[in-house]
């Protein structure tokens, strides 16, 4: 929860509206713990200035967050942000204490980290940023996704969650990722029925609502034009032509 501006919250959120971000907040949310939000404004760089990469984040990106109540202690990478959020939470609710349930949960954060966000990233680029059109890029990393896709896929056979029997740091990971496979093209209903039951569940949760709408509305899980919007402007960039108007955004 944000915390009231005449409230001193412990935590300060360095984040923007991406999957990685949306991992922060969507934990932070989730724990109930208040939270002074700095929205970062990476068109402008702003995760590149000085007093970000020499105070907080050396690697200039986001999420990071700064633990007031750990004498200013920053926090930066998605993933060491999680673990550190639910390490400090004293009932451990998406960690578990057991040695299997923590090192399963850990197994699938760091799968999470090192194998569906680079990948998906990738994806990501791809299809919306590059210059130009690259089925070869395309094909290579939207076939990953759909390979890592089917890894959760047969993972949740039986399950409801990645790891532990429960609702841990590791399903929060792979579902802000998992939001774009729209983008992408790929139908969760059709094509990965398992997973699909699985992010529906996270989907409907009151705190993941808030958390993927921080800093702002969600373009992916709120509005379809904008991103379909996005996929024609860059197809039309690549073409040299102007890019199709499209209905302002709120």
């Amino acid at each position: 929860m944000a915390a009231a501006a005449t409230q001193k919250a412990p935590i300060t959120l360095y984040t923007a509206g991406t999957p990685n971000g949306w991992k922060a907040s969507v934990c932070l949310e989730e724990l109930g713990v208040p939270y002074t939000l700095h929205a970062i404004d990476l068109g402008s760089g702003e995760q590149k200035q000085d007093w970000y990469v020499d105070g907080i984040n050396p690697n200039g990106r986001i999420p990071a967050i700064v633990d007031h109540s750990a004498g200013d202690l920053p926090v930066f990478e998605s993933g060491a942000v999680l673990l550190y959020l639910a390490e400090r939470d004293p009932e451990r609710r998406l960690l578990p204490t057991d040695l299997r349930g923590r090192i399963e949960t850990l197994s699938w954060l760091f799968w999470q980290v090192g194998g569906l966000g680079p990948m998906a990233g990738q994806a990501d680029w791809f299809l919306l940023f590059a210059p130009e059109r690259n089925e070869m890029g395309i094909t290579r990393y939207t076939d990953e996704v759909h390979r890592l896709f089917g890894v959760m896929e047969r993972r949740l056979e039986g399950r409801d969650w990645l790891a532990a029997g429960q609702y841990t740091i590791a399903d929060i990971a792979a579902f802000t990722w998992v939001v774009l496979h729209e983008v992408w093209g790929i139908s969760l209903a059709t094509g990965y029925p398992r997973l699909n039951r699985w992010f529906e569940a996270i989907k409907a949760r009151p705190a993941v609502q808030r958390g993927c709408n921080v800093p702002g509305p969600n373009w992916v899980l709120t509005n379809t034009e904008h991103w379909q919007g996005n996929l024609r402007k860059a197809d039309a960039r690549r073409k040299g032509s102007a890019p199709p108007s499209s209905k302002p955004q709120k």
